[in-house]
């Protein structure tokens, strides 16, 4: 396994519970240590599909497992993966989401998703991909940007920001991390921490509401969802990594929603019977002491993991 630590390694795999002739998707490869997991419990007969919208994920994944007939390759958002051959051609037993933006992108300052590390201000997962951070900033009203950054960061100094934003562009073209930083440092005021805690950089926030926006996280994690338990078979596993609140909302409303019931209300005509279409397997696993000690930025993760149900008759 390469140096990246996979967030709650053990707990994954056991979720998804590999079979050794199973077909199992990476849908956010990053460096592939989930999948270095299932691929050492699948046997000859056994499927890797694993995809990344980053080309540099792309490539580690082509130099780790390209020369293994077992596993196919795709460079692509999750969102596509039912449009993806080798996904249409058979259902799948398993299917691994781990959001948000990996170790190694906010490690490379030229990737620009660090505010600790000065670089372009990009934070395209996907570098090919229509609008980097500095042209969104460039050319966003004051009202959109105060939008984005309360509305994907809850940042209570959205609209501070936003102004302080618009009036140092109108000078100046917003061009590094840095800069974009300092300017929200400035206006930020700085919470006091809690003794042993490490202060949060106040522009932590920001930084990773313009990273949600500029890659659509929100609307293509819905979308994905959906693809993904289209793709699954009966009995197959749906396990998700999240990190922060607004992701993880929307796995628990959308795995809750095809295992629960919804309430029922006396006042309304009485609808057809609730089929389930999901089975709650492992509800907001968090990491324990151990992997905490070992990987800090596992702190905010949370897994959750469903099985998809027979059709009904």
């Amino acid at each position: 396994m390469s140096g990246h630590l996979p967030v709650l390694y053990a707990q994954v795999l056991d979720g998804l519970h590999v079979r050794p002739d199973g077909r199992y998707l990476d849908g956010t490869f990053g460096r592939g240590g989930h999948a270095a997991g299932v691929l050492a419990q699948l046997g000859a007969d056994g499927r890797l599909l694993v995809m990344d919208k980053d080309p540099e994920a792309v490539a580690v994944a082509q130099a780790r497992f390209g020369a293994d007939p077992r596993v196919s390759i795709f460079r692509g958002s999750f969102i596509e993966l039912t449009g993806w051959r080798e996904v249409a051609q058979a259902p799948l037993d398993g299917v691994l989401f781990d959001l948000g933006v990996s170790s190694p992108q906010l490690d490379v300052a030229e990737r620009g998703f660090s505010f600790g590390k000065d670089g372009p201000l990009d934070m395209r997962m996907d570098p090919d991909a229509d609008e980097s951070a500095a042209e969104w900033i460039a050319r966003a009203d004051e009202a959109a940007i105060a939008d984005v950054l309360w509305t994907y960061g809850e940042e209570r100094m959205s609209r501070r920001i936003a102004r302080a934003i618009v009036a140092r562009r109108a000078e100046t073209p917003f061009l590094r991390t840095a800069d974009l930083a300092a300017v929200i440092g400035a206006n930020v005021p700085r919470g006091k921490s809690k003794p042993g805690q490490k202060e949060t950089n106040p522009a932590t926030r920001s930084f990773q509401a313009i990273r949600i926006h500029i890659n659509r996280e929100l609307a293509d994690l819905e979308t994905g969802l959906d693809a993904a338990l289209a793709a699954l078979r009966p009995g197959g596993r749906l396990a998700v990594i999240s990190f922060h609140s607004l992701e993880d909302r929307i796995v628990k409303r959308f795995i809750a929603g095809h295992a629960k019931a919804p309430a029922g209300n006396r006042r309304l005509p009485e609808a057809a019977p609730f089929v389930p279409r999901l089975r709650i397997v492992a509800d907001a696993t968090k990491a324990d002491d151990a992997e905490l000690r070992a990987n800090p930025r596992a702190r905010s993760a949370v897994l959750r993991v469903a099985e998809k149900l027979e059709a009904a008759a």
